[in-house]
């Protein structure tokens, strides 16, 4: 993993954009990856990584009538949802940590994301008065002041919203040699956990989920390249509207189906 130093640097804190995303089972992405190599290379962050990809882990915050997922599943317009990333599965190594709110106005996605300072919990309670678990105080104490700060802090308070699933995987992220606002990405090795710990105890287990497929994700501001659009058309590729934490809760038995 990169050091803390570099990690900072390289760390976009605010963002909007387009995300389409697909799901390729095994043979399909190796097609895929070897048909676009002309177009796209390597981010260089993952240039000496294990499989040239790096790990990704996000603890997710919902409510007990599971607001977030149902906002996503029924698929609105405006929504947005907290998560804590890092990107080891180790704590005190000195990876950063980030609070992240995640969500989509219309048809774009928008992420904004703020350091916290130093170690400290990384277990939250999942009672009532969240507010004044010592734990919960203690991740507060650790964001900057903020309009993210201020609207977790509303969300812990009124939307009842807490911890409920860590997703992991990893990621391969590919580069435009010709445009720089466009990114892709393949994850894969995707497993749920139901926990409220951003480093889950050994009785904590995790859940493969969608084994054998990789979700791409394409990342644009403007508009999506014409050689990525006729590769798509010519392999019958068609975008779904997936989630990750979504495909997690479900697979873990944390939201019951209605259907």
């Amino acid at each position: 993993m990169a050091n803390t130093t570099t990690q900072n640097k390289r760390t976009k804190l605010h963002f909007s954009r387009f995300e389409f995303k697909y799901i390729l089972p095994q043979r399909l992405r190796q097609e895929l990856e070897a048909q676009f190599q002309y177009f796209v290379e390597l981010d260089p962050y993952v240039a000496g990584q294990p499989d040239t990809k790096y790990f990704v882990r996000s603890l997710y915050f919902d409510n007990e009538v599971r607001s977030h997922y149902w906002e996503k599943e029924e698929g609105q317009k405006h929504r947005q949802k907290f998560r804590l990333r890092t990107y080891t599965r180790t704590a005190g190594d000195g990876t950063p940590r980030f609070l992240e709110i995640k969500g989509r106005h219309n048809n774009l996605v928008f992420k904004h994301r703020t350091p916290l300072q130093a170690d400290g919990a990384e277990r939250f309670a999942a009672n009532a008065s969240v507010l004044n678990d010592p734990e919960t105080k203690d991740l507060l104490s650790r964001l900057e002041p903020g309009p993210i700060r201020e609207q977790f802090e509303y969300d812990l308070a009124r939307r009842r919203v807490r911890p409920v699933t860590l997703v992991d995987y990893r990621r391969r992220p590919y580069i435009s040699r010709y445009d720089p606002e466009f990114r892709m990405t393949f994850d894969d090795e995707l497993r749920g956990t139901a926990t409220r710990s951003l480093f889950p105890g050994p009785n904590e287990r995790a859940q493969s989920v969608l084994p054998g497929y990789t979700i791409l994700e394409v990342k644009f501001r403007h508009h999506m390249p014409k050689w990525f659009h006729r590769l798509i058309q010519s392999m019958e590729l068609r975008r779904v509207s997936i989630s990750k934490f979504c495909a997690c809760m479900k697979a873990l038995g944390q939201v019951e189906d209605f259907d």
